[in-house]
């Protein structure tokens, strides 16, 4: 039986709209069906592109999703909006697909998490990472034992357009705005491949610095403070013992949207690098391999994030999407880097 396309919205088109919209576009099973930012010019020029109607752009996301014809979401607006559209959601019923982190601090997202369990909707974070193919072959080399019992995992999250000292005080360099800096910029990603892939966080220890400390305001004349980190590094300790690094950076120079993860174990290990083409190489005890040697990854791991989402909605999820439990657990070890950082010590999650 061929059913209807899914209608979806988006909600905020900034950058990431880009893959949300593009991946919507692709669907056999979804259709942009509506669009809302709060930049009149901005909606004005992606409705003319994407061809949707005047009645279906909207400046306020409330009339949004009022609309009883819109079937499902997404959300890519800045950290502090997450929140409360997402809660708007729940309450329209709209099942939606939220950008991380989840929230700007373990209250908020506790609340939505609560929010979620006691009105059950399809939603997913879009920790997206998860649908590299690589990643998806690594998550079952390491279920199928190949790596034996894992002792260390070595993340890193780097990029450098933060060296830039002509970009101005965006939302991203305001802790009222965005949460955190690089750490949950970046950083949530590496923390979430790290639990998708091996485990929980329980302990861990940070350091971080803001390297430029003002930047120029956005609107007059001045310069404002940086009040979040523009690099973190992080020691932890994974459930069943594993050791963990996590270098995250805005401030790498050359680096454009570098991310690299070494799991080993105690018969093999993966390397995952997305820079090169979202590639795994492997190593396996019994292989006679002498090297790292570069994998072929089977068609089955190759999947679609925005797809993903609409199968989802629709029932047919394949049990990876990241829920509002996990976001919140990834909240809570950010939140738990934030205070090591703070307090200069152990923080146990």
């Amino acid at each position: 039986m061929h059913l209807a396309k899914l209608k979806v919205g988006v909600i905020g088109l900034g950058e990431i709209a880009d893959m949300h919209i593009s991946g919507l576009l692709a669907s056999d099973d979804a259709v942009l069906w509506s669009i809302c930012d709060c930049k009149e010019e901005v909606l004005a020029g992606r409705g003319e592109q994407f061809h949707i109607p005047e009645a279906r752009r909207y400046l306020n996301y409330k009339e949004m999703l009022a609309d009883p014809e819109l079937e499902a979401v997404t959300i890519g607006t800045p950290n502090y909006n997450h929140f409360e559209i997402a809660c708007e959601a729940v309450k329209h019923r709209k099942p939606f697909a939220l950008e991380k982190p989840v929230t700007l601090n373990l209250r908020e997202a506790i609340v939505l998490r609560d929010l979620l369990d006691e009105a059950p909707l399809p939603h997913m974070i879009c920790f997206s990472y998860r649908y590299k193919s690589a990643i998806r072959y690594a998550k079952w080399l390491i279920r199928q034992g190949k790596l034996g019992e894992i002792k260390h995992v070595y993340g890193q999250y780097l990029q450098g357009w933060g060296l830039n000292e002509q970009l101005p005080l965006v939302w991203r360099f305001r802790r009222e705005l965005s949460g955190s800096g690089a750490l949950g910029d970046l950083g949530s990603h590496l923390l979430d491949l790290q639990r998708f892939l091996v485990g929980n966080v329980e302990w861990v220890m940070a350091d971080a610095d803001t390297i430029i400390k003002e930047r120029a305001l956005l609107e007059g004349e001045g310069k404002g403070e940086v009040d979040v980190d523009d690099f973190c590094h992080v020691l932890a300790r994974l459930e069943g013992g594993v050791s963990s690094t996590m270098s995250i950076s805005r401030f790498a120079y050359g680096r454009d949207n570098y991310q690299q993860l070494e799991i080993f174990g105690t018969r093999g290990a993966v390397l995952y690098n997305l820079e090169e083409e979202d590639t795994l190489y492997v190593k396996f005890s019994g292989d006679g391999d002498e090297v790292f040697r570069k994998v072929d990854i089977p068609e089955v791991f190759r999947v679609d994030q925005m797809q993903s989402f609409v199968n989802l909605v629709n029932g047919q999820g394949d049990g990876c999407d990241a829920s509002m439990e996990e976001g919140y657990i990834n909240q809570q070890a950010i939140d738990s880097i934030i205070a090591s950082i703070t307090e200069r010590r152990w923080i146990s999650i």
